[in-house]
């Protein structure tokens, strides 16, 4: 008998430990550590997309010859503030248009898309030289206004900032606060703008097998809407509540069309 009991005691322990390790995975992250990953984390920088706003600065040694580039009728400095720039040069917000371009005083149009800001900076200052408008053409650029978004199972979704010019899921998910446990760690969707400004592309990150280091949404761009879904407990879960809530809604209100019929055959029984 006690063989028996004890026997039986050790096989509910390891289904227990066996219940916990399967639990456990599927809310551990997994990463790949292989060369491959390491060689792609090397870029993954914000890339300039259409619709852009970009804050750009031309400063020279010789300001009076950057003024040009820094027209005053064109300012629209962030801190409403035009003076407040680095030798009196405001920030000024240029929007890069549909077509990934962007019409820059006296060298006209440069083409935008698909480049970071520092690639962009240095390739407006040699056009500057190459002008023959200023020989020590220094310009800086930033974006003006990058957000990215988190919404479904995690602690606090909602708009963040993108404030440097990497930022990995990872990042994104603690800023929100990271996946709740129903959370469905196998599947996170990554919704982002494609380089035309006018079609979308799904991207899908696995936490669970290691793979997502190897996505190009591992990386974020500006724009992107990261969405975790819920798993099937918080599923399962919510359908029970909706059909407790709706069996619930039904039985009160038999409840109540009872009550009244009661009290109309009891009033007419008193009238007789």
């Amino acid at each position: 008998m006690k063989k028996t009991v004890t026997k039986s005691l050790v096989l509910m322990l390891v289904a227990l430990i066996m219940i916990g390790c399967n639990a456990s995975k599927r809310v551990v992250y997994d990463f790949n550590k292989n060369e491959e990953v390491k060689a792609a984390l090397a870029d993954g920088q914000i890339r300039i997309k259409p619709n852009d706003r970009l804050t750009i600065v031309v400063a020279s040694q010789n300001p009076e010859l950057a003024a040009p580039f820094n027209s005053p009728s064109s300012y629209t400095s962030l801190s409403h503030n035009p003076m407040t720039a680095t030798n009196s040069q405001a920030l000024q917000v240029r929007t890069v248009d549909s077509e990934g371009m962007l019409d820059f005083p006296m060298i006209g149009k440069v083409k935008c898309v698909g480049k970071t800001r520092n690639e962009l900076a240095k390739e407006i200052a040699q056009k500057i030289i190459d002008g023959g408008y200023i020989s020590d053409a220094i310009v800086n650029i930033q974006f003006a206004d990058m957000k990215f978004f988190v919404l479904g199972e995690v602690a606090r979704p909602g708009q963040f900032d993108i404030t440097r010019d990497k930022i990995t899921i990872l990042e994104a998910l603690a800023m929100a606060g990271d996946m709740t446990i129903f959370g469905n760690r196998a599947n996170v969707a990554v919704i982002r703008r494609n380089a035309d400004g006018k079609s979308y592309e799904v991207f899908e990150l696995n936490f669970l097998e290691g793979d997502q280091m190897s996505s190009p949404a591992f990386f974020l761009q500006q724009g992107d809407v990261v969405y975790v879904q819920p798993n099937k407990y918080k599923a399962a879960t919510s359908e029970i509540n909706q059909n407790r809530t709706f069996w619930l809604s039904i039985v009160s209100t038999l409840i109540t069309a009872t009550s009244l019929v009661l009290t109309i055959v009891n009033f007419a029984q008193r009238q007789h």
